[in-house]
């Protein structure tokens, strides 16, 4: 197959006329709409803090709907309004074909300065910390936990918001120093129960929830859910048939992507190496099987 093929209705950045710009990430374009915001997922995708030259087929539908679901199945206040293109204002609706199934429209709102994690299993950074201090963010943990392993019970670790790089891992009284301890405790009590409903709910789906990054922000004094909910961009997903103590398990994310690039001479800087296309199908198809499973059903073609 060639590369062409693989990209084919790989959305990259789109170019939408009579829409305003507002902002680009990683992955997300936002449109200012009037009282209301417009964010596209796109199909990019990012290792090691640099944005790949190609990208995965369905990953932008994959994350806006999963997003969608998890707004609804988790009923807390949120931002999300819609994300049926034709309830769309006009000037988004004339991009119909291209926004369908990766676009929502969502209430603006006043974000928070902090990333707020929920950590149920011992991974990541997490699991290098621990190493390190016998902690995870401020949390002492018992002595001889190895990795992966679950905790004793979830613990909450906020993070910093980077512009560039990554996030920075924070303890509870620094959230305290940033949005004031009545804030940062809600946040804390808020992302807590979020994580516990959906690992729960993800566990009887075949996933292990080993971590989760949520963010939240205000609107007319009250706080609420913003931001994607609980993606494999934003998670750590483990198949719960492979999961092992003492290893890390294969993830439902760009896992594919990484491996490639550590087995390639790259210094991990600006510009990445395109992609084989078997690591760009492989990747898809990890992330199409993270919305069967969490759904119950495949995601429909173009919805």
């Amino acid at each position: 197959m060639s590369p062409t093929s693989v990209q084919e209705g790989v959305l990259l950045k789109p170019r939408l006329e009579g829409l305003q710009p507002l902002s680009s990430g990683k992955v997300r374009e936002m449109y200012d709409v009037g009282d209301r915001l417009l964010i596209v997922t796109t199909d990019r995708i990012s290792a090691f803090d640099v944005v790949l030259p190609v990208g995965i087929p369905q990953k932008g539908r994959v994350l806006n709907r999963l997003s969608e679901f998890w707004f609804v199945f988790l009923g807390t206040p949120h931002h999300m309004i819609t994300c049926d293109v034709s309830k769309m204002p006009g000037a988004v609706r004339r991009h119909r074909d291209l926004l369908r199934g990766r676009s929502m429209l969502v209430k603006k709102a006043k974000p928070f300065p902090i990333e707020c994690v929920a950590r149920g299993y011992l991974a990541g950074s997490g699991w290098k910390d621990y190493q390190e201090t016998g902690a995870v963010c401020g949390h002492k943990l018992p002595q001889g936990m190895v990795q992966a392993q679950k905790l004793p019970r979830p613990i909450f670790t906020p993070a910093t918001k980077a512009a560039t790089g990554h996030d920075q891992n924070i303890d509870l009284k620094t959230a305290y120093e940033i949005v004031g301890k009545k804030t940062a405790d809600e946040l804390r009590r808020r992302t807590l129960d979020l994580y516990s409903r959906a690992s729960s709910y993800a566990e009887k789906r075949g996933i292990l929830l080993a971590d989760t990054k949520f963010e939240f922000g205000e609107v007319d004094g009250k706080i609420i859910l913003i931001d994607e909910v609980l993606t494999p961009d934003s998670s750590r997903f483990w198949p719960k048939s492979e999961y092992r103590l003492g290893t890390s398990p294969p993830s439902f994310d760009k896992q594919f992507v990484r491996d490639y690039l550590e087995s390639v001479a790259w210094d991990k800087t600006p510009p990445a190496p395109p992609l084989p296309d078997d690591v760009v199908r492989r990747t898809s198809e990890k992330y199409l099987e993270a919305y069967r499973l969490l759904v119950g059903k495949p995601l429909r073609q173009g919805a």
